[in-house]
C-alpha cells in the first residue's frame, strides 16, 4: 500500500493511478492500517479528501471513469467547503509528503520503469524525470 507523493500523481502511469484509486477506496471502506499509510490518519478527513480530489480529477483527465460511492461515504459530513481550501499544489500531508518522501516515491516509479512496465512509456518517465531535476534544482541538491 501507498499513498504516492502528491506531487507525482499527474505522472503516474495508468496502472499506478488506477491503483492508487483502488487503495484509496480500499481507505475509505475498511479504513486500513498499513505501515505506508498509517500517516494519513494524523491529518484531518479534509486532508485526504482533497488529495483523493487530485486523484480523482487526474483519473478524469485521462478519461478514465471511476465509481465515487466509498468515497461519497467515507466522507460524508465532512465539510467540502474546508476541504476545498487548498490551493492548487498545497500539499494535503506536509509532515510526511516531504522532498525525501518526493524522491522515495521517484525512485519506486523509476525502477517499475526500469523493469518495463508496459503502461509506463517513455514519454511518461521523461517528463517526471524533467519534473524531478527541476525539483532537485529548488531543493539545492546540486
Amino acid at each position: 500500500m501507498r499513498i504516492w507523493h502528491y506531487k507525482l500523481i499527474p505522472f503516474l502511469p495508468k496502472s499506478q493511478l488506477l491503483a492508487q484509486w483502488r487503495e484509496l477506496n480500499s481507505i475509505f471502506k475498511k479504513q486500513d492500517k498499513h505501515i505506508l499509510i498509517n500517516y494519513i490518519y494524523e491529518y484531518p478527513k479534509e486532508n485526504l479528501m482533497y488529495y483523493s480530489i487530485l486523484v480523482l480529477n487526474e483519473m478524469a483527465e485521462k478519461g478514465y471513469k471511476t465509481k465515487t460511492d466509498n468515497f461519497s461515504n467515507y466522507f460524508n459530513g465532512v465539510d467540502f467547503i474546508k476541504a476545498t481550501k487548498f490551493n492548487d499544489g498545497d500539499n494535503p500531508f506536509p509532515n510526511h509528503h516531504n522532498y525525501r518522501y518526493l524522491k522515495q516515491c521517484f525512485y519506486n516509479l523509476q525502477e517499475k520503469y526500469d523493469r518495463g512496465q508496459k503502461d509506463f512509456s517513455e514519454e511518461i518517465f521523461n517528463k517526471l524525470n524533467d519534473f524531478m531535476i527541476d525539483e532537485m534544482m529548488r531543493e539545492d541538491c546540486f
